[in-house]
């Protein structure tokens, strides 16, 4: 659990500061854009009132409360299936970073009333209009871990 708690810590501080230095900082809220590398890494400004890429966007005070409702949720049910039973601690640490990130998310609805987002990545011709956040990458590679790692310790059998 220690792991857990530790990881959830570390990316929710990473992700919160990384959102300061980006936004505030570097007063991209201000500047709108800041080409880092181009065309892999920029800096884009973006209030996702939405979930990812600005799904689902609402605008009103009640869809804010439900995200964050819906947000605290997910990380008290993934606290709790990984306490349930001992999980190895690359499961451990995946649950930390899905619920680190998701913390960051809420924290930003509190604040804000909206998620900041700032990274755009494209690459190759394709250019990427999303934006997103150190948060959503955290609960990516968080939820990655969990489907991969689940530690069940059972090996599954493919489908004839």
């Amino acid at each position: 659990m220690r792991l857990l708690i530790l990881s959830g810590l570390l990316a929710l501080l990473i992700d919160q500061g990384s959102k300061y230095a980006v936004v505030h900082g570097m007063e991209l809220f201000r500047r709108r854009a800041i080409d880092v590398l181009p065309p892999l890494l920029n800096f884009r400004y973006g209030e996702n009132r939405g979930i990812n890429f600005g799904l689902f966007d609402g605008d009103s005070d009640a869809a804010r409360w439900l995200l964050i409702v819906f947000s605290v949720l997910v990380v008290a049910a993934v606290v709790w299936w990984v306490s349930s039973r001992r999980k190895p601690p690359v499961v451990m640490l995946s649950a930390g970073l899905l619920v680190g990130g998701a913390l960051g998310n809420v924290a930003d609805r509190l604040l804000y009333g909206y998620v900041l987002d700032f990274l755009n990545m494209s690459c190759c011709g394709i250019n990427n209009p999303f934006v997103f956040n150190v948060a959503d990458i955290f609960i990516f590679l968080g939820a990655l871990g969990l489907i991969l790692f689940d530690g069940d310790g059972k090996s599954r059998k493919k489908a004839p």
